[in-house]
Order: structure tokens, then sequence, then C-alpha cells
């Protein structure tokens, strides 16, 4: 059992729990209400906010279209506004743009193409919505004006600002300086800057909108004219510059300029100024450098006026080369693009044609020069066939892309010049071999005979160009290969071989030599030209073109050398016969010499006198003039002549009472008279 007390206190807990919570339960029940209250409440005042909002909105829509369709509406009529203003406009673009189209478009390019492409929306308007108005002839009258004007305009601006370019800026574009790691380039300009961006300009417009191509006729005559009036500038400026100064090149190389690049002058192609030099080294002043005998003078102004148009050709050749590139430069910011060639391959015909004209001119004077057996004319031909041929891929590169006639041009010249060539060189050997035995045109004085001193001149000439002589035949089918050695072959062949040039010659001299009636002067005239040929050899590269067949040419021409001075030395045994023993009397000590032997004596004192009077009065007329042989000859005469003579006299001491009479010439003095034989001037 539970206590009383214990339970009492426990009911009374109870009891005062369950109020707490009956009064938990009143607050709850209250607040519901209320909330209930407050939600009937918002639930009032929204559909109140519902229903104003709905009247708003059914009031307000009907205004928002209304003001919608009125915007529209502005908008409308704005827009036909403008329409109309534009439409408008065209009517008034011919009389807007009458002045300027009347004025031209020099001097304000940029505001000219506006009014103009004005007049070409003008022209687009009326053709595609009133096509029969008067207003569309009215402006594509105008239109038509204004594009002739254009063209009048590119006509003029090209005319007035191109140029021949100066020979001096060519040469200096054609100059390099081996010195020079990096070449310096000298620019070509041809038009001004601002009138270039002009003329493209125009260009464009023309291409575009103009439907016009004569434009493109027009460039091509204008710069051609321009190109081949620079090549003939540069061909005058050698003229009167060479044949005043001697310049053959800028004389930018010689006065340094602030405006001008400064280099070396442009490498010359050998020609035949190399060989004149060494011609007139041997025939005028002797291969020792003292003055000889010979009566040979090179035509030295014929030769300079010769040596000018060479180079003058070569470099036009090179300027044509330089220029069309740059021509070609400048069009290709010109013309369009599918028209470039074709307009190219036109601007350079005519320059390219006179080249071409005055080889075809070269060629014909070498073979009218052929057809008069003057086989040094047609030297000309190996300097510029030799540039020609050097410049072909230049040129190749330079004319890709034109007609195949244009192409052509330079090949058939080098094969004229190679058939020609050829023709000349075989010719030449042959004339050599043919040539006559002409009395009054052999040296008087025994010395070097023209047709040696041309044959070798003729070599010398062609040593430059012995690879371009070698493809020469080769071409004409005289070999087989094509290559240097056999290049150098070929030449050989036509130089050296038995029957050709330096065999031929020999043959020739030695056939000359018998018009001369004294065998002496015959062996004098053989010594000096073989001396003339060897010695003419070893001072070029000659010898090494010549050893390619002969081995041993050196070693051959001494030989016959050593044969002519033999020969010669035998004319003096008619003076040293006289000092031999041969017919002698036996002196003996004591004995009285019989008035026979004295009379022996005597003859043979007055033939050794009167055989060396004569002799040395003949030789002294004739012609050595290679010092150091005609310094060895007379020694070697000396020693011989000498020794005997003195021997002779003092073998013969008392054969008569007066030995002044026979005993004329002390060996001093007839030394002496030997010492000025070959000198003409003693």
């Amino acid at each position: 059992m539970i206590p009383t007390e214990d339970a009492s206190a426990r009911k009374k807990e109870i009891e005062e729990k369950l109020k707490q919570e009956q009064e938990t339960l009143s607050f709850i029940r209250e607040n519901l209400e209320k909330s209930d209250q407050l939600t009937k409440g918002m639930v009032s005042i929204l559909s109140s906010f519902e229903s104003r909002l709905m009247q708003l909105e059914n009031s307000i829509i009907p205004v928002h279209k209304q003001t919608e369709n009125l915007q529209r509406l502005q908008e409308n009529v704005d827009k036909t506004l403008s329409c109309m203003d534009h439409v408008i406009s065209y009517y008034h673009v011919a009389k807007d743009t009458d002045r300027i189209i009347r004025e031209g478009p020099t001097g304000r390019l940029a505001e000219y193409l506006s009014c103009i492409a004005k007049i070409q929306k003008a022209v687009e308007y009326f053709q595609d919505n009133n096509p029969d108005s008067p207003e569309l002839n009215t402006v594509k009258a105008r239109f038509e004006k204004g594009k002739e004007l254009l063209e009048a305009e590119f006509r003029n601006l090209l005319t007035r600002y191109s140029k021949p370019v100066p020979p001096i800026l060519i040469l200096d574009a054609l100059t390099v300086d081996d010195e020079l790691e990096v070449q310096e380039e000298v620019m070509l300009e041809h038009l001004p800057e601002a009138v270039l961006q002009d003329i493209i300009c125009i260009s464009g417009w023309l291409v575009e909108y103009g439907r016009n191509q004569d434009f493109m006729n027009v460039y091509f005559q204008i710069r051609s004219n321009q190109l081949d009036r620079s090549i003939k500038g540069l061909k005058d400026h050698f003229r009167k510059n060479s044949a005043s100064s001697g310049v053959l090149y800028s004389p930018a190389v010689q006065t340094k300029r602030k405006d001008t690049p400064t280099k070396k002058a442009p490498k010359r192609p050998g020609t035949i100024r190399k060989a004149q030099n060494l011609l007139k080294q041997y025939s005028q002043h002797g291969l020792d450098g003292k003055k000889g005998g010979s009566n040979l003078t090179p035509m030295e102004g014929k030769d300079d006026v010769l040596d000018i148009e060479i180079d003058s050709y070569i470099h036009c050749i090179s300027a044509f080369v330089k220029l069309a590139q740059s021509e070609y430069a400048l069009l290709t910011e010109i013309i369009p693009e599918h028209h470039q060639k074709k307009t190219f391959d036109s601007l350079i015909q005519e320059a390219l044609d006179n080249l071409m004209l005055e080889g075809d001119n070269i060629v014909s004077a070498a073979r009218r020069a052929i057809m008069r057996h003057d086989y040094s004319a047609v030297l000309t031909i190996f300097p510029i066939l030799k540039h020609l041929k050097n410049s072909k891929s230049d040129f190749d590169s330079t004319l890709q892309g034109t007609a195949a006639s244009t192409k052509n041009k330079l090949p058939t010249l080098i094969t004229s010049m190679e058939s020609i060539g050829a023709k000349a060189l075989e010719e030449f050997a042959d004339s050599i071999k043919n040539d006559p035995d002409k009395e009054y045109n052999m040296p008087k004085d025994g010395t070097v005979h023209e047709l040696t001193s041309n044959a070798i001149l003729f070599l010398q000439q062609l040593l430059d160009f012995h690879e371009t002589a070698g493809a020469m035949l080769a071409s004409q089918g005289r070999s087989q290969h094509r290559n240097n050695d056999m290049c150098r072959s070929a030449l050989c062949g036509v130089c050296v071989c038995p029957g050709k040039v330096l065999g031929n010659l020999q043959l020739n001299l030695l056939s000359k030599s018998k018009v001369y009636e004294d065998s002496a002067l015959s062996a004098i005239f053989l010594h000096n030209n073989y001396n003339y040929i060897l010695k003419s050899l070893e001072k070029s590269d000659l010898i090494a073109l010549v050893k390619v067949t002969q081995k041993k040419a050196e070693v051959s021409y001494r030989e016959l050398i050593e044969q002519q001075i033999q020969m010669y030395q035998r004319s003096w045994f008619r003076v040293t016969e006289h000092l031999t023993d041969r017919n002698m009397p036996v002196i003996q000590p004591y004995n009285k010499l019989k008035d026979k032997e004295r009379q022996v004596i005597k003859d043979k004192f007055k033939g050794f006198n009167d055989g060396l009077e004569e002799l040395c009065k003949t030789q002294k007329g004739w012609a050595i003039p290679d010092k150091e042989q005609r310094d060895f000859i007379r020694q070697a005469q000396k020693r011989v002549v000498s020794e005997g003579y003195r021997a002779f006299l003092c073998a013969n001491i008392q054969f008569t009472k007066n030995p002044e009479k026979y005993h004329k010439y002390r060996p001093e003095q007839v030394e002496d008279m030997i010492e000025r034989l070959f000198d003409t001037s003693a």
C-alpha cells in the first residue's frame, strides 16, 4: 500500500499539470481563431486587388495597341519620306555632279570616284525601276563621260610621269661589287608613289566598274616606249661618254653621289681589247719591249669603236633583263592578274625586237666579213654569244609565261651566232693554209709576217671564249659531247691539229720563206715567226690550250728556232772559210814566202774583208725584234768570227810590207760590226 500522504501529493501534482495543459490548449484555440480571421481578411483584399487589376488591364490594352499602331504608322511615314528623298536624289545626281565631272579627276581622285559611284547607283536605279525615263539617258551619258575622263587621267598620269630610266641608274643596278658580301640592290622607281597609287586606284575602278580593257593597251604602249627609250639612252651613253673619256660605266663609280650607290665598275666581258694590247706589245715594240722591225700596227681607233659597240650591246642585253623584271613588278600592281602575262608580252616586244634586230645585224655583218675573208670581224660574236648564254637563264625566267614566239627569240639569235661563228672558225683555219705567197707582202727585214700576227691575235682573242667556241662547234655537229672538256678539245682541234691554224701557219710560213732569194734572210724570217709564235703562246694561256693536243709544242718550236739559227749561221761560211787552213801555204821559220803564197794570203784577207763588209751591210737592215734572241745570235757569231780572225792574224804576220792594207779591221772592230747587225737605227 502507498502511504496516504504520498498519494495526495501525487494527485495534486497531476491536477496542476492538467490545469496547465488546459490553459495551453485554450491559448492555441484563440490563436487559431485569430489566424482564420486574418486569412479571411487577406483573401478578401486579394480578391479585391484582382478585380481592380482586371479592370485596369481591360482599360490599358486597347490604348497600348492603339499606340503601337500609331508608332508603326510613324515609322512607315519616315521610311516613305526617306525613300522619297533617296529616289528624288537620283533625279538630282546629274546636276549635283556636273561641275566635278566636267573639271575632271586631276588632283581630287577620291572625290571624283565618289561622284562616279553616285552616278553609277543612279544608273542602276533607273534601269531597275524606270528604264524608259529620260533621266536614265542623262546619268548614263554622265557615267560614260566620267569613265572617259578617268581613262584620260590614266593615260595622262602615265605619260606625264613615265620617264626613261637614266643610264647611270641602270649601270648602277647592273654593277656587282665582289668585296661586298651582301649586295645593295638599286631600286628602279618608274613612278612616284603617290602617282602610282592613283594609277592603281583608276585601274581597279576601270576593271571592276568600267568594264573596259583599253587602258591595258594604253599602259603597255606607254611603258613599252619608255623601256625602249631607256635602253636606247644607255646605248647613247656608251657612245658619247666612251668616245670622249673612255668611261664605260656609271660616273657614279668615280664621283660619289649621295643619291646613287657607289660601286665598282661592272665587269666587262673579254673583247678584242686584250688581244689588241698583246699585238701592240709584240708587234710595235718587239717581244722584249724594245722597238723592233715589225710594220704591223693595230687599227686602234676602229677597234675602240668596235669595243664600245660590243660593250654597249652586252650591257643593253643585261639592262633589258633588269628593266623587264622591274616593269613586270610594276605591272603586277596595276594590271589584273589574268591579263598580266599578255600585257607584259606586248610591253617588252619593241625593246626585245630591237635588241634581236641588232643581234641579227651583228650576225649579218659577220657573215659579210666572212665572205670578204675578214675573220677578225667575226670575233665580235664571241663575247656577245658568251654573255647571251650566261644571261639565258635570266631571260627564260623573265619571259616565263609569255608567248612561245617571244621565248624563242633569244635561242634563235644564239643559234645564228653559233652557226656563223663555227663557220668562221672553220674557214679561218683554211684561210691560213691558203694565204698566197705575195712577194710585195713579205717583210723586207725578215720580221714577223702579218699572217702570223693575225693568226696569233685571232687565237688570243678566242682564249677567253674557248668554252663558248667549243660549245659553238659542238652545236653544229663538230662534237658529240657538250661538256667543258669536250668543248676545249673541239676548239683545240680547230686551233692546233695538223692542217689547222698553227699547223697550217707553219706550212704556209715555210712556203713564204722561199720567196726570199737569200737563204739567210729566209732563215731569219722563219726564226722570227717561230719565235713570235712560241713567245706569244707562252705569254698567254694559249700554250695550255695547245698542249691539249700537242704535248711537246714548246719543244717542237724551240727545235725549229734552233734549226733556223743554224741555217742563218751558214751564211757566214763565205766569211769564215777565208780564215781556215785550206789552201794556206806552209810557213817555215826563216823561209821567205813565195809570191804565189803571199798572194794566197792576200786573197784570203781580201775575201774576208769583202765578205764581212757585204754581210754586215746586208744584215744590218734585217730585224730580230726579240732582244734575247738578237743578243744570242750576235754573241754566237762574234765568238766564231772573232776567234777565227784572231788566230788568222797571228798566223800571218809577215806576208807583206804593207800589212795595214790587208789588216783592214782589228778584231775589236769586227766584233763591233757584228754587234750592229739587226739594228736598223745604227
